[in-house]
């Protein structure tokens, strides 16, 4: 996941190293996920692997490094998890919606409209239910016509 610019200062200079220690040497290219995403995976791990295409989404897996508790500044082995972009962001579902309250309640505040931000849309939800893949395609017949000598002339 791309780190947003005004987020930049509070990850560590070498988060680079520590996201590719994490996301290759410790989870040798697979999402580490077994379940933090809300989702049961067959076998108990996530299948999904860096640069093949995802057994749920079919799109092609880039695999990031997710911080459990949502704070950038904790590089502890345990706070950091490689995950595919479906279970990242079913991982950082909840936080996302508080940040978005958040950010449009701010904003429509600098518009000088009043309004308040209810508790309850600071409740963290659970994140919805992920796409499936499209069924694959099966070819369809392709009808060949032949010419007798007669039909050509």
């Amino acid at each position: 996941m791309p780190i947003r610019p005004e987020n930049l200062h509070r990850y560590p200079r070498d988060w680079p190293q520590i996201s590719a220690r994490i996301r290759f040497e410790r989870a040798g290219g697979r999402c580490e996920c077994t379940g933090q995403c809300g989702l049961a995976h067959p076998g108990g791990r996530c299948a999904a692997m860096h640069g093949q295409d995802h057994p749920d989404t079919g799109s092609v897996v880039v695999l990031t490094t997710a911080h459990l508790n949502h704070q950038p500044e904790d590089v502890r082995e345990e706070n950091l998890l490689a995950a595919c972009q479906l279970c990242h962001l079913r991982i950082d579902h909840g936080h996302h919606r508080i940040t978005r309250s958040i950010t449009l309640a701010a904003r429509a505040a600098a518009a000088g409209q009043l309004g308040f931000l209810a508790d309850a849309d600071l409740e963290r939800i659970g994140p919805p239910t992920p796409p499936r893949p499209p069924a694959p395609r099966t070819a369809s017949p392709v009808l060949q016509l032949s010419f007798t000598d007669q039909e050509a002339s």
